[in-house]
């Protein structure tokens, strides 16, 4: 069975099946029979999200809701098909996004340039359009009531303008996308978890992030619910260490003189050694080789979002 955490609070998450096991959660809502989906992995996720409601002994027809914290495809590419499986489902995205879920061939476009058409082919597949009547635009404030359980959303930039966090008070929850950064299962040492910020482009913005990692600081839930990977509690010890690293990435961007390709390779093995310390110093005893696989992506990813900022200050 694929990874599967109930939390006994009205929240449970599964693997979305995205590229490697538990590297994507997505989470759900349940409350009195309907559910709210919190991001979708990619189409790939359909059949575990078809096997979670069977597990809650639930329909397609339960679905109310499907909650985008950004448009990311990791996060977001799934939900065309999501939409159009589960008949009643809204779907609720940043205003900044909801246009591009309605005609999705940019953004497919901005993720083949990153990616190429092969890698997207494959990883992705067809991205569906949503009919615009059926998208619910959730500027700040907006509030959806889920079965009379309250999901209040946040703007939240810094990892993307058309990012949203999604407030549960009911479990004292927040479901964060990536915006309270990344935190994966297999570095977790007795318990402890191990968290790291997200700076990928494009529009990766320092300032904004700070602020909006404190002000979900100052919502003081009972834990964090990342889509990489899930739970994450300990939420004061942890935003501190984010911050700490968020800090300690863009000081090493800064500090970059060269440019073009000897910049992104310079700071990326930066990046991947000041990383290596940090979680030799968290305790983890995984070998080099496995680390490094597991952070492949973010790492190469990190350091676009890092350049991409450097360059647009100089504009």
């Amino acid at each position: 069975m694929f990874d599967w955490r109930d939390y006994k609070n009205g929240i449970v998450a599964f693997d979305a099946g995205y590229v490697r096991p538990i590297l994507a959660s997505i989470h759900m809502v349940v409350e009195q029979g309907r559910v709210a989906l919190i991001d979708t992995g990619s189409n790939d996720a359909l059949p575990n999200a078809l096997a979670a409601l069977a597990k809650l002994g639930l329909g397609t027809e339960a679905v109310d809701y499907i909650f985008l914290t950004h448009i990311h495809l990791d996060h977001a590419g799934g939900a065309g098909v999501m939409m159009q499986a589960f008949p009643n489902a809204k779907l609720v995205v940043h205003p900044r996004g909801a246009r591009h879920m309605a005609e999705p061939s940019k953004l497919v476009a901005g993720v083949t340039a990153v990616y190429g058409a092969e890698y997207v082919a494959r990883v992705y597949g067809h991205i569906l359009p949503i009919p615009a009547e059926r998208i619910i635009e959730a500027p700040e404030g907006t509030v959806i009531s889920l079965a009379g359980r309250p999901l209040r959303c946040l703007d939240t930039p810094g990892h993307a303008r058309h990012h949203i966090c999604i407030v549960d008070d009911q479990a004292k929850a927040i479901f964060t996308g990536d915006m309270f950064g990344l935190s994966y299962r297999e570095l977790d040492v007795d318990g402890r978890q191990f968290i790291f910020p997200t700076t990928t482009p494009t529009q990766f913005e320092p300032e904004e992030m700070r602020t909006s990692i404190r002000r979900l600081l100052a919502c003081q839930p009972e834990a964090m619910y990342l889509t990489h990977y899930s739970r994450l509690p300990d939420v004061e010890q942890q935003g501190a260490a984010l911050l700490r690293r968020l800090d300690a990435l863009v000081a090493m961007a800064e500090a970059e003189t060269g440019t073009g390709e000897a910049r992104h390779a310079s700071l990326k093995a930066g990046m991947t050694r000041y990383l290596l310390d940090e979680v030799r110093a968290h305790g983890c005893t995984l070998s080099e080789d496995v680390l490094l696989e597991i952070w492949a992506t973010d790492l190469e990813l990190n350091t676009q979002g890092l350049t991409f900022w450097l360059d647009s200050r100089a504009h």
